[in-house]
């Protein structure tokens, strides 16, 4: 890792300024320690020492959201470059004298990512905390938020609140809520390693947990599941706080009359993967997700049909075209959680060889993502070739066209989460040895680009430059009780509330992007948008650490 890497250091307040090397003296892959030392030469009172890389560093201690690259008791980062290559470090009040012959001793702690993948963890978990919907908990983060939609109920008075609202409205689609879900505990799955080192792992089990107590919550029968809560029509009319809803929010389910067994194969997989997720963290939770996991799967076999047919109200935001994908996801995952071989007969038997992208909306990765794990479990080449065709595809050369930036640009309305989701398949993929350094590369620099290649960063409240305008009502709305109407989103200048960790829609396909509330195709954000990033942002940490990436 730091074969790279080079440091040159300086203490300045003396007559000629000392010029240091710095010393390696650990080396763990993907970061290090170091130690400069100056040999002060003349009488010191108060000192500055500049520090200049040679390639960007990420800073691995840290407290709160603020950087700290050195041990607290060894002086204060007053100032650093954007690029983080630069940093200007001054004495702490009991260090500042130093006299002729004394040695200052510096020691610092580095990761050798460009960006701060822990900050960039940390807050897309915020974001996920700031959809929540529901009686919040005590231990809320988002202070700007507060209890909503308490009278969301079932045709029979069922208890439907908690969950995610689905983007910048209050809508709770559980189509792409469960995909989300489905995502970032796969993330966790692979990526553990990385969610520990970062200190989130604890957060983590918290953000699923949330979701999947709603979902659980919609499974009132065992072929009986309410999908949506909230009109999509009434809810987009609305701007304004979601603690301050007033519209009536009807409740929409599937039943054996009424099919659906995408969305029911799709919550499924949500639960069988989190049921992976928590069967050593919570063994009573895991069970309780693995028995609604095989009652929804058995509904998705037993009464075929596509949800959006039964729920004309889903038509509108997230059609389906078809459930053999979702059939296969779910079958993949169920195989998973029990090992029943049923389970994956019917995966193979629904999977479509050289599945092109779906017309649907949601449907931005699980005809790929499926080839993933086909392969994984089954070894069969039909996958493998499958997914290798995919990726002549998206990459460089293909019929995937890019920005002039380098962002592989599947539409205009989510441009960064189809790449961000097509960056987590191929650090799978790279995990199952499929052209393993290629794929790993690529997908690290379509994260770069969100995170700040692009000369800016498009992940609210990070890096240099970000989004300020995310078109998402809650946050635009100033703190209560100031009022909030269609005004607030028409309004320049930036929200009052930082939605930390929102990945934006992102560019054109000519890499202009304008950060503007209205915009909503460019400004959009969304619980989908973040959990294929989320988990790709897991991913390329954990390789760092694991020495895959160099």
């Amino acid at each position: 890792m730091l074969a790279f890497l080079s440091c040159l250091a300086s203490v300045c307040c003396l007559s000629t300024a000392i010029l240091v090397p710095i010393t390696i003296t650990s080396d763990w892959t993907g970061r290090f320690q170091g130690d400069l030392n100056f040999l002060i030469t003349e009488e010191v009172v108060g000192w500055e020492v500049k520090i200049n890389f040679s390639a960007p560093i990420t800073l691995i201690d840290r407290l709160s959201m603020t950087h700290r690259l050195f041990q607290e008791w060894m002086g204060d980062v007053i100032s650093h470059s954007p690029d983080n290559t630069h940093f200007t470090l001054v004495n702490k009040q009991h260090n500042g004298i130093l006299h002729k012959g004394d040695t200052l001793h510096i020691q610092m702690f580095a990761d050798g990512t460009k960006y701060d993948l822990n900050e960039v963890l940390e807050k897309s978990i915020l974001f996920y905390e700031a959809q929540r919907s529901g009686k919040l908990p005590s231990t809320n983060r988002i202070p700007w938020r507060g209890d909503s939609a308490l009278g969301d109920k079932g045709n029979n008075g069922e208890d439907l609140t908690g969950g995610w609202y689905d983007a910048g409205d209050h809508v709770k689609f559980n189509f792409p809520m469960a995909f989300s879900v489905t995502s970032l505990a796969w993330g966790l799955l692979e990526f553990k390693d990385a969610y520990v080192d970062a200190g989130q792992l604890d957060y983590m089990y918290d953000c699923l947990q949330w979701p999947l107590e709603y979902l659980m919550k919609c499974h009132v029968a065992p072929h009986e599941y309410y999908v949506q809560v909230g009109d999509g029509g009434q809810d987009h009319a609305y701007w304004g706080r979601p603690e301050n809803m007033t519209m009536p929010r009807p409740a929409y389910k599937i039943d054996e009359q009424h099919p659906g067994s995408d969305v029911a194969a799709e919550t499924a997989a949500a639960f069988a993967a989190s049921y992976l997720v928590f069967k050593t963290r919570n063994g009573t939770f895991a069970e309780k997700l693995l028995e609604h996991a095989m009652q929804l799967f058995d509904f998705a076999e037993a009464f075929p049909g596509k949800y959006s047919d039964s729920v004309s109200a889903a038509s509108a935001y997230y059609r389906s075209d078809a459930i053999e994908d979702e059939m296969c996801w779910g079958g993949i995952w169920m195989f998973l959680a029990t090992k029943d071989p049923h389970y994956l007969q019917v995966a193979e038997s629904n999977y479509i060889s050289g599945a092109a992208w779906g017309q649907e909306f949601l449907n931005h990765m699980k005809p790929f993502i499926v080839k993933v794990l086909l392969y994984k479990v089954t070894k069969k080449d039909i996958y493998k070739t499958d997914l290798e065709a995919t990726f002549t595809d998206w990459m460089p050369g293909g019929t995937i066209p890019y920005t002039p930036n380098g962002l592989a640009f599947r539409s205009q309305w989510g441009s960064n989460r189809y790449s961000a989701n097509m960056a987590l398949i191929a650090i799978m993929a790279s995990l199952q040895g499929v052209h393993t350094q290629a794929y790993q590369k690529w997908a690290e620099s379509q994260i770069n680009l969100m995170l700040g290649d692009a000369g800016r960063s498009f992940v609210v409240g990070f890096g240099t430059n970000p989004p300020t305008q995310p078109h998402h009502r809650s946050s635009s709305c100033p703190m209560y009780p100031a009022p909030c109407s269609s005004f607030n989103m028409q309004r320049d200048g930036p929200n009052p509330h930082v939605l930390y960790g929102a990945l934006v829609g992102g560019p054109n396909q000519n890499g202009q992007y304008t950060d503007k509330r209205s915009d909503y195709v460019s400004n959009e954000v969304a619980c989908d948008y973040n959990a294929g990033f989320q988990s790709a942002v897991a991913g390329i940490k954990a390789l760092y650490m694991r020495g895959d990436l160099p």
